[in-house]
Parts: C-alpha cells; structure tokens; sequence
C-alpha cells in the first residue's frame, strides 16, 4: 500500500526489505505494483521488486532521494496445496519440538541445560514410540489378532477372508497374521523416515553466511546446549550463532534413533506375541536371543539420542559415524528377522484376547509423566534469581508444553484404536463383552473417557476469561474517548472500539490457560493409568456395582470420549486443510502452526521442517550482499512473524553489517509472544542486546492488535526506546474531512496504511550513515590506475 508520506530524501542509496507475516502476501501486494519481478530466489521463497526497479544497483543516482523497495516472499515454505495439512498429523512432534526452546534463561549451568535438553529429546523419543505402538495396535492386535482371529468379526469384513482363522489357510496361524499386518507400522514409520529426510536436505541443507567480523567468545561446552547466558550478547547471542540455522548433523542423528526406535517397537510387538506361545525347544531359544538383541539395540538408540545436542558455536559440517548412519538399518534387519521367528509355522498357536497392549501403553504413560515431572525440576532449577514476572508459567512453560505434546500423542493415538474398534466391532461396544472383539487395550479406553471431563473442567478459565473480556470492555471505554478526544462520543463506536482492545488482550491469557489444561491432563492421565490398572475393566465395567447415576456417567463419558476423538480428529484435519487454502482462516490459527515451525528440529526429527532454517539464510544473505554491493543503507521492514525473522536474520549479520541497517517491527510478536515463551532467546537480556548491536530499531502495535504489542525495550546509552506510542485503530473515530467513510478497526493487518508507517520508515533511513562508495566502482578504479601506471 502506498505511503502516505513523502519518502526520505538524504542519505544516498538504500534499500526497503519487507518481509510479510503469517497468511502471506503477493509480492504486487507489498510492492503495491502488478508488475513485480523475481531478482534471486525460487518458487519457494524469493525477492522480488517492481519491474522498474529491477537495475537500482546499477543506477543508484536515482534512488537518492526514495529507497529500493524489495519484497520477501516466504510463504510457500509453510503453506502450499491442501495435502500439506496432513504435517497436523504430526502435531505432537512439532509441540514436543517447542518445549526445548522454551527453557529458561540461565547462567553458568551447563550441566543442567543440557540435561533439559536430554530429557526433553527423550520426551519426544516416547512420542515417536507411542505413535508405532497405536498402529501396531491398530493393525496387528485388533485387525490380525483380535478381528481374523474371531469367525463373526472376520465373517464381517470380506477383506480379511484369507486371514480367518476358520479359514485353516496358510495366513490363518496367528503368527504369520502378525508378522504380515507388521508391514502397516512398519511402512509408517518408513513413510516419516522418508518425510524427514526430504525436508532435511530441503531446509536444513541452507548454509548460512559464515564469518564474524568479531573474535568468537569461546564456551566451555561442545554441546551448545550447554552453551550458557553469559556470553556477551552483542558479540554472540544465541540466534546469532554461526551454527544456530543449520541442525542437518542433529536432524539426521535424531532421524535414525527415532526411526530405528520404530523399527525395534514393532519387532517388540512380534517377539511379545510369539514369546507368551513358545517356552521351549529352538523357538523359545531363538525368541530369547531375539529378545537380547532387541534390547541392546534400544539402548543404543537411548546413547545415540542422549550423547550430543545441538552444535550452533560453529558450522558443524561433520557427517555422522557408521553407527549412527546404519542404525535404523540394523534395527530394520533385526525386525525382519523377529517377523520371520514370529510367522514360523505353530499349529497349535490359537489368538485369544488381547496382546499385551495394557502394559505397554501404562508403562509409556508413566514414563512421559516422569520425564515431564523431571523436566519441570530441571527447569525450576534453570530459573534466575531475579526472574522475569513476564517469563510465560514462571519458567515452566516448556514442561507444560510437553504436557501437553504426550497428552496430544495420546488422544491422537487412542483416539484412532478407539474409532477402528468400533468400526471392527459392528454394533457392539468395545471392551463392554458384547461384541465381535475384545477391543483396545483397557486404558486407551479410561484416556478416552477423560476426555469429556477435561472439557468439563475447561468451562470454568473458559468462563471466567469471557466475563474478564467482557468487563474490560467496559473499563476501556474511557479510554478509547480519551485517546480520540472527541467532543461528541458515539456509544456504539466507543465499545466496538473498547471489545477490540478487550479481545486482544486475551492473547496475555494464554498462560494460564495452557497450565491449567496441562496441570489437567497430567492429573487426568495419572487418573487413567490407575483406574485401569486397579480394575483391569474400562470404564463402562469398572463402575458396574456403583450408584446408577455413576455407571452411567462412566458408560456415557466411554462412549462419548470414543465419538469426540474421532470427531475432533476429523474436524482437526479439515480446519488445517483450510488454513492452508483460506488466507483469512490461516491468519486466525496459522500463528500457532508458524511459531511451532519456526524454530530448529532440536527434539524430534518427525516434527514439520522449520522453515527459518531457509528464510533467515535468504536474509542475511541479502542484506550482507546489499551492503557489500553497494555500500548502500537498509531498513529491514518486518510484519507479524516477519519481524522475528527479521530480528532473526540481523542477528546473524556481521557487527560491521549490522551498524549499515535499520530495524523496523510492526505487529510483531517479539516480546509479546516470543519473549515470555522463549525467554532463553528473546526475553529481555536479548531484545536490549540486538537493540545496542543494530543501528537503529523501532517498533509500532497497537492496542487492538492480538499478536503484535510491544517490545519493552527502553532508551538506554543514547538510543531512543524501540517502541513508538500505540497508533490509534481506527485512525479516526468518526466521519472527517479527511475521513469522511467511517474507517475499519484493522487490527493486526494493514500496518503500512497507518501515515505514522511512513514518517517512521523515513526517520530510521535518515538515522542511517551516508552510503559508502561502490566496492565495484573502486575496484574499477583502482584497475584504471593500475593499468594507466603501467602504460
């Protein structure tokens, strides 16, 4: 949108960066022109500029007076056709992913960041296990166990005819079923071992610039995990590590762990099933070495996923050993192997009940309880004395944020043995010992059964923030006539005004709304696991000597747990669909799904690739080529999500580059969710130390923004606050001269329509230093001397 001031008319050359934010823009549409042109870049992500602009360097006397403007378009990197929706599916991963990052900001206690690191990589290590353990449930206890091992549930499903045990076929004994269904998991843990392998040599394969003008301050630690606060931030903040965007050694170590982790999960579910037959003779035997050579192999995964984080102090080019490299390999050979033990031929081996799921599923859930409990002591013990009152949970925002990454794998999980039970068992009711199967193992159906009293629960914050919403509403109504000041004030107006403000003030809520269902779901978990252990029946069973009005509620809650996960599953999947189709969709919800991709794949490999490892490399390599080209001045200009990839990107710039480049934020997040989820990375030591490193750097919000606000960094050496005063949304309160059409409440969008936009625009490029004289024209120079002496 054009501005609507004049540009600056000082300084010499200088570049316009925009980059937008979450839901994307055209580049006609930032450029305000139809004829845009791509100067670097691919379909992917890529600069643009108008038609007319494409030979600025070469004709920088015509751009004394106004700056280039160049877009950046990065959006295909996190959204694209509708098949895309289905990374939700790997929802918990991405989650899991987030807890990492979420650490609080420490100093001189390497031992205990790099324990957070290890605990919570070993949180996703569950997750990765639990999601193969559901197939293997999915497939072979309920499908080949349980269902073609019965003659009605078979007899129903035509397609499992040649696996009837009635049948007497050569499928028909219960191992070779097994060891036949084993290819499903199997094949899904293949399919996310290929996902993340594609994408890492997509996005963790950008290199970023390398060098810094700087002497690097060395860290005790090889494990930049261990890397600590202490390190002066104008030299080497965290983001500003040399290594910090490029994780291909880490993802391609984590890959093969979690993949071999699969792997050695289904080829436990074999070696379980044939083990309760055999117990003796060469079958019992072999089983046995199988079973060794199972659990040497899972220890080795555990070594491989504890022994090494992150590397971001330097460019870490290594590749790994053969260990690592042949590990899922090894693990894949070992299945095949337990499958060919497992479908040996048994003619007295007869399916009855249920593999042994119960134990299992139980021992997974306490186990993710415990690195969850764990892990929110290590980050107590992280906390700063003087901690920051804004840090999201007081520091424990990434212990509830793993919380809540097993709660999803879990309902996901469960969910999904839950719907196909009901699908396999007709009219019956799975676990209630009247239908065609036994039915899923007796816990998924107690997490299942939870899952209307969290809803119930949820109410309660759900109340109390629309009553809150509603009463600051009316609070902010003097307010919003105050800051207009006008003599004749509109009732209808003013509180449209006022519910806007109240309503982006819910963001501040998230918080507490994340501990208390987080604290929910682990008091409901731990609830799950012992109902179903102390009475071995599911909810609808366990319940059946108590009042009529309990039993019922526990049937009821069964029942409509199982029909709201696969609901929610379904209406899960289509609003992602739809946020990748609909842009206005995709602003509402896409924040979340942007903030969870943007950062490294330090804890699970199978999470959604992390697009910044693409975007910030382009950055930087623009603005470092800019400045090296053409001496020139730049304002890297950054909406919403893009201006954490913005401050991102500078931060990764060399100091000399840095002092040649102005910062400007609007909508941005980085303080108001940034700073208090990932305090180790943006809280407030960080945002101060790239306000002192960049030349200059200002901030516009506004109080009817949800996402953006303000980054609270105050004036300090000489350097004006970062934060301008609130623009005024709308612009004008009623019908003017100049406004004679009542204006919108915008919100987070359309910053640039603001006239502060430009008249801040145009202060940080006067701020700027002079252009320096074209590299190219001294070079030049200095050859014509070179040549004309020695003529």
């Amino acid at each position: 949108m054009s501005p609507a001031t004049p540009d600056p008319k000082s300084g010499g050359a200088a570049l316009e960066l925009l980059v937008h934010g979450v839901g994307g823009a055209t580049a006609a549409d930032m450029l305000d022109d139809p004829r845009t042109v791509r100067v670097t870049g691919d379909r992917t992500a890529a600069m643009h500029r108008r038609r007319d602009d494409i030979d600025a360097e070469d004709h920088p006397e015509r751009y004394a007076e106004r700056p280039v403007p160049e877009a950046y378009c990065w959006s295909n990197l996190t959204s694209g056709n509708g098949a895309r929706a289905l990374w939700l599916l790997l929802l918990p991963f991405m989650v899991a992913n987030l807890a990492h990052w979420m650490r609080p900001p420490t100093e001189g206690r390497a031992g205990l960041v790099r324990l957070y690191g290890v605990l919570v990589r070993l949180v996703a290590l569950t997750l990765t296990v639990l999601l193969t353990a559901a197939a293997c449930e999915v497939a072979l206890d309920l499908t080949a166990w349980q269902c073609a091992g019965s003659g009605a549930c078979a007899g129903q499903h035509s397609w499992l005819g040649f696996l009837s045990a009635e049948r007497a076929g050569w499928w028909s004994q219960p191992g070779r079923r097994l060891a036949l269904a084993a290819a499903v998991p199997t094949a899904l843990v293949g399919l996310l071992w290929y996902l993340s392998n594609r994408t890492w040599s997509a996005y963790e394969a950008q290199r970023p610039p390398t060098g810094y003008e700087a002497a690097p301050v060395p860290t005790p630690a090889s494990d930049t995990e261990a890397a600590d606060a202490a390190t002066p931030t104008e030299l080497r903040p965290a983001l500003g590590r040399p290594g910090f965007w490029y994780g291909r050694r880490l993802v391609a170590r984590l890959r093969a762990a979690h993949t071999a982790a699969g792997f050695l999960t289904v080829a436990a579910v074999l070696a379980g099933a044939a083990a309760r037959h055999d117990r003796g003779d060469w079958p019992g035997a072999l089983g046995r070495v199988l079973q060794g050579a199972l659990v040497l192999l899972a220890l080795v995964v555990v070594w491989v996923i504890c022994r090494r984080g992150r590397s971001e102090n330097r460019l870490d080019l290594c590749i790994e050993r053969a260990l690592v490299s042949w590990l899922p390999a090894g693990a894949l050979l070992l299945l095949a192997l337990t499958a060919v033990h497992t479908g040996w031929s048994r003619p007295d081996w007869v399916s009855t009940g249920t593999l042994p799921g119960d134990v299992v599923f139980g021992t997974l859930t306490l186990a993710q309880g415990g690195l969850v409990v764990a892990l929110g002591a290590v980050a107590l013990l992280l906390r700063r004395p003087r901690r920051d009152p804004r840090t999201a949970l007081r520091g424990l925002g990434g212990p509830a944020v793993a919380m809540l990454a097993c709660a999803l794998g879990g309902v996901m999980s469960g969910g999904v043995a839950q719907r196909v039970a009901d699908w396999l068992d007709g009219s019956g009711t799975p676990g209630m010992g009247e239908g065609l199967i036994t039915g899923p193992p007796v816990l998924l159906s107690w997490q299942a059964s939870v899952i209307p009293v969290l809803l119930l629960l949820l109410l309660v914050p759900g109340a109390v923030l629309v009553a809150r919403t509603a009463l600051a509403g009316r609070a902010l109504r003097t307010a919003v006539e105050d800051d207009y000041g006008s003599a004749d004030p509109d009732d209808v107006r003013t509180g449209q005004i006022a519910a806007s403000r109240a309503r982006a003030g819910l963001t501040d809520s998230a918080p507490g709304l994340v501990g208390v269902v987080s604290g929910a779901a682990l008091f409901l978990g731990a609830a799950s696991v012992a109902g179903a252990w102390a009475s071995g029946n599911v909810p609808g069973r366990a319940f059946d000597g108590a009042h009529p009005a309990i039993a019922s509620a526990a049937t009821a809650a069964q029942a409509l747990g199982s029909w709201m996960i696969g609901f929610g599953f379904l209406l899960f999947v289509t609003w992602g669909r739809r946020a990748y189709k609909d842009p206005s969709a995709r602003r509402t919800i896409g924040i979340l799904w942007d903030v969870g991709t943007f950062w490294p794949r330090a804890a699970h490999p199978f999470a959604p690739p992390c697009y910044a490892e693409r975007a910030v490399p382009d950055l930087t390599w623009r603005m470092s080529s800019w400045t090296r080209a053409t001496g020139g001045r730049l304002v890297i200009s950054g909406h919403s999500q893009g201006s954490v990839l913005a401050a991102a990107a500078v931060w990764q710039l060399p100091p000399a580059t840095r002092s040649r480049v102005a910062l400007l934020t609007y909508g941005s997040p980085l303080e108001r969710l940034y700073g208090r989820w990932f305090p180790a990375y943006f809280g407030p030591e960080a945002l101060r130390g790239l306000h002192r490193t960049v030349h200059c750097w200002s901030n516009l919000y506004r109080a009817t923004d949800p996402i953006g606000g303000p980054v609270r960094v105050p004036e300090e050496g000489g350097r004006p606050a970062v934060d301008r005063p609130a623009l005024l949304d709308p612009v004008a309160y009623g019908r003017t001269r100049e406004h004679p059409l009542p204006e919108p409440i915008l919100g987070h969008s359309d910053y640039q329509a603001d006239p502060e936009f430009a008249v801040v625009r145009a202060a940080l490029l006067d701020r700027l230093p002079p252009a320096l004289p074209r590299q190219r024209d001294n070079e030049e120079a200095a050859q014509g001397s070179s040549g004309r002496s020695s003529g």
